[in-house]
């Protein structure tokens, strides 16, 4: 059995994630964790008391016996973070997005190819239930040749977690196409089969530059909280608002099918909608996660009357229960050289879309076109990081 020792950058919020890598009955120990807020520190510490803490993810890098380390840290640190621990020949378990611009991800991808450091994107929604049943109703040729695609995602606690903090600027998030859209650009490019070559966005700051705010001496609080709506009527957001609250981007794949992603943070509800229709029929979901149905139309007839019905469970697990599949997808990629069901180059192209959506918006709507990667690249992160 190969050992494994972790070390988590970060260890609050999103951080503690990671502590599902600690399975010392396969293996697998986490042997250290960084954070600034000693909160964190103090809670990490309590759950694994002979762990080193540091405050610095450089300390903590320079640990030789670390094999992996799981990011996730906010997005404008992704970049400085992974191409270090790559450069440290440790196996980086990187969270969405890969990087807040093209240019970041291509540099995470050359170092990862230089260095030959494996390298792991937590796009987690390649393991939810919902999307997985998706992807094998099209496979299977059920609605036939895939010509378009739309998401619709309407996310009620938008103004409680990107409106209070470090995501409401574009200098920390870039937009929020790529903090909540690239999840469910990635997504659709994965069940189309296809990236995205193009793209035009139209989006606006349209509710939240309207809402009390908090003064740049008060710390931010992400908390969310249902009783916190409608959004004119509360206070405390961030003092720099220069993201958008909807957003629309229109994508040209590369294989000739279309795609279409909306977003929305002041709606009531919460949920991700996608539609795929090809030459013989069209798949929908009817929501995300826990109970939640794939309805199948292969005839003619009304909305409200599917041909077929998939009933999905809930699963256990955070995220719709895919949580737990991606960091056994991780850990197993790491020791055994498992194929990964998320892709570096994928998450690149997310990114990509998303940047070049928000550009679009920003500078008179016109057409973005992605910039190509280098053969060599897309060669060994295709063949699983094998030279």
């Amino acid at each position: 059995m190969e050992k494994l020792q972790v070390g988590l950058i970060a260890t609050g919020g999103r951080g503690a994630h990671g502590f599902e890598m600690h399975r010392p009955e396969q293996g697998i120990e986490i042997v250290a964790g960084c954070d600034i807020a000693q909160v964190a520190l103090d809670k990490f510490k309590e759950k694994f008391p002979d762990a080193q803490t540091f405050t610095d993810y450089r300390d903590l890098l320079k640990i030789e016996s670390i094999g992996a380390v799981h990011i996730a840290t906010p997005d404008y640190l992704h970049e400085e973070m992974a191409i270090a621990a790559l450069e440290a020949g440790k196996a980086v378990y990187l969270e969405k997005p890969m990087a807040i611009t093209i240019e970041g991800c291509d540099r995470i991808l050359e170092t990862a190819y230089r260095t030959g450091s494996k390298l792991f994107i937590g796009h987690n929604m390649r393991h939810f239930p919902v999307v997985l049943k998706m992807k094998e109703i099209i496979d299977s040729g059920l609605i036939g040749e895939l010509q378009v695609g739309w998401c619709r995602h309407f996310v009620c606690y938008g103004g409680d977690a990107y409106f209070r903090d470090w995501h409401s600027e574009q200098r920390y998030s870039n937009g929020l196409l790529l903090q909540k859209g690239a999840h469910d650009i990635d997504v659709m490019h994965w069940l189309m089969g296809s990236y995205t070559k193009s793209v035009v966005g139209m989006g606006m700051l349209s509710v939240y530059n309207r809402c009390g705010r908090r003064s740049p001496d008060t710390p931010g609080c992400a908390k969310w909280d249902n009783r916190q709506y409608p959004p004119l009527t509360q206070t405390g957001f961030s003092p720099i608002i220069d993201v958008e609250d909807h957003s629309m981007v229109m994508m040209q794949l590369e294989n000739g099918a279309q795609m279409t992603y909306m977003q929305c943070h002041y709606t009531p509800d919460s949920e991700r909608n996608y539609t795929f229709i090809g030459t013989k029929g069209r798949v929908e979901n009817i929501g995300d996660y826990g109970n939640c149905e794939v309805h199948v139309w292969t005839q003619r007839g009304p909305r409200s009357t599917p041909d077929i019905i998939y009933k999905l469970k809930p699963v256990e697990g955070g995220h719709g229960g895919a949580d737990t599949p991606i960091i056994d997808n991780f850990l197993d990629f790491v020791r055994f050289g498992a194929k990964t069901n998320t892709s570096p180059i994928a998450a690149r192209q997310s990114v990509a879309a998303g940047v070049l959506g928000h550009y679009s918006m920003r500078n008179g709507n016109n057409r973005q076109d992605v910039p190509e990667l280098r053969k060599e690249l897309v060669e060994y992160f295709e063949n699983n990081q094998v030279k």
